[in-house]
């Protein structure tokens, strides 16, 4: 664990607890170790671990138990829990009278870490492409997008081919999302995002962390997006 002052302790201890989620060193289901115990391991204050632990509660990594104590959430991408209506970013503008654009587009292949392959249901080292875009409403850069798909030989690996509706894209592989998860946080930006979404350091960042599935064709997503908060509204139907 680093000792850095510009990088908050409760932040450290969460990298090291996600860490061991997503190498699987806690098991989905399994109760992690008390705070007590935490701080004994980590020798820091009862406060610092449990900010550490509300983080990975907030990503949906962990959860409470009354009188239990706190466990590894247990992930089905199928699952309706929070599920919604299965809405892309062009549609999204679409219905606000605006015309989705992507300014930049990267295809590429890869091979999936602990994390990512169970977040798409596969073996770490399994084929994987990963879509990074920069989009726009026609005006304005508004978000970045990092997307992670099982790698299939029928997938464009031409960046071209990934400039319009992503959805629209898949459906011309008979594929057709019937499943959502998703999570928002606030997040400062990170230098990377500053420069992709040409912000300045106290930009309010909305990260919206996207899980998709059609089980039936094997087609799992696992989605990142970054949208500047200053230009983005993310709307709620209820209807």
């Amino acid at each position: 664990m680093r000792h850095d002052s510009a990088y908050p302790l409760y932040a450290q201890i969460a990298d090291q607890l996600r860490a061991n989620i997503q190498t699987e060193k806690w098991q989905e289901g399994e109760r992690i170790p008390t705070e007590m115990d935490l701080c004994d391991i980590y020798h820091v204050s009862r406060i610092t671990i449990r900010k550490a632990i509300d983080e990975l509660v907030s990503e949906n990594l962990l959860y409470r138990q009354r009188a239990k104590g706190t466990f590894v959430k247990q992930f089905s991408p199928d699952t309706n829990e929070y599920a919604t209506v299965v809405k892309g970013f062009t549609q999204e503008l679409r219905e606000q009278g605006k015309n989705a654009t992507t300014l930049q587009a990267d295809i590429s292949k890869s091979h999936a870490d602990h994390k990512i392959a169970k977040y798409l249901q596969i073996k770490p080292g399994d084929d994987i492409l990963i879509l990074k875009r920069v989009r726009g409403d026609g005006k304005n850069i508004v978000a970045f997008f990092k997307t992670h798909i099982i790698f299939r030989e029928d997938y464009s690996l031409k960046s071209k081919d990934y400039y319009g509706s992503f959805y629209d894209y898949l459906a011309t592989k008979d594929i057709r999302v019937n499943q959502e998860n998703e999570y928002i946080e606030a997040i400062s930006a990170t230098r990377e995002l500053q420069k992709l979404l040409k912000i300045g350091d106290n930009e309010p960042i909305l990260k919206r962390v996207r899980f998709t599935s059609q089980k039936e064709m094997n087609f799992f997503e696992y989605t990142e997006c970054f949208y500047i908060g200053s230009k983005y509204r993310y709307y709620l139907d209820f209807g």
